[in-house]
């Protein structure tokens, strides 16, 4: 019996592994079986889910995400290997945690229901990872079933929610062994973030899954995508907001 797609990427997650060419008969046909990979994979990890990412390509377009194991966020500082991560990208990002619940529901909530739950934010720091060989020549379907090539989430301290926060064009530096590694104008593709959490709330609700206060919702990347070719300490900091650390051994 061939072994599910959802199966191999849980394997190779769990073991540091890539996978070569994926068979046509395990290509997801469309978003929604992506989706349910993703959720099939946390599963097969024995995984609880302890946050999101979440972003777009600008800022009209569609929105995507991934629910994020619980067991790949660390705090900020963290100590990771470079050799558990293939490739191994890092982007600073900004994320919020919601002060209330939003239950599974059939009825969409509401904009204003989603931004008015807001309850902080703070600075992250992905790691961008996959589990295909041949990234990121890789179908895109195929990449969002791969929890949309989340590899590890660094969270730092989380300080409360400002709603005239400059979340479109913050001040921000973010640095590898000291020197910066951000070649443009900071900016995230989907302009505001904060428009990507209602997408999520009514994504995960829909399908039975409560949001709670405890999850971290991570946004999508200020600065692109620095691929370290060596170890070091990674850091970011975005003004009004605690600043964040990665060390890669």
């Amino acid at each position: 019996m061939t072994t599910s797609l959802s199966q191999r990427l849980a394997d190779a997650r769990r073991h540091h592994l890539t996978l070569d060419a994926l068979p046509p008969a395990q290509m997801p046909a469309d978003g929604a079986a992506a989706y349910t990979i993703q959720h099939d994979i946390l599963r097969a990890l024995d995984a609880p889910i302890g946050g999101w990412k979440i972003g777009a390509k600008s800022d009209s377009g569609p929105v995507q995400g991934a629910p994020l194991p619980a067991s790949d966020l660390h705090a900020n500082g963290a100590r990771l290997p470079r050799k558990t991560f293939t490739p191994l990208g890092l982007e600073l990002e900004i994320a919020f945690r919601f002060g209330r619940r939003f239950e599974p529901s059939a009825t969409p909530y509401s904009e204003a229901d989603v931004l008015g739950g807001i309850g902080s934010m703070g600075a992250t720091i992905e790691i961008v990872a996959s589990r295909y060989a041949g990234w990121p020549d890789v179908d895109k379907l195929a990449q969002l079933a791969d929890l949309q090539n989340h590899g590890a989430l660094i969270v730092g301290e989380f300080t409360p929610y400002r709603e005239d926060f400059p979340f479109v064009t913050p001040s921000l530096r973010f640095s590898f062994e000291g020197l910066n590694v951000v070649e443009t104008t900071p900016a995230n593709p989907a302009g505001d973030p904060r428009r990507l959490l209602t997408w999520l709330v009514n994504h995960a609700t829909s399908r039975g899954i409560a949001i709670t206060p405890e999850m971290i919702v991570t946004t999508g990347s200020y600065t692109g995508m620095f691929f370290p070719q060596s170890a070091g300490t990674a850091g970011g900091r975005i003004e009004g907001l605690a600043p964040i650390s990665l060390t890669l051994y």
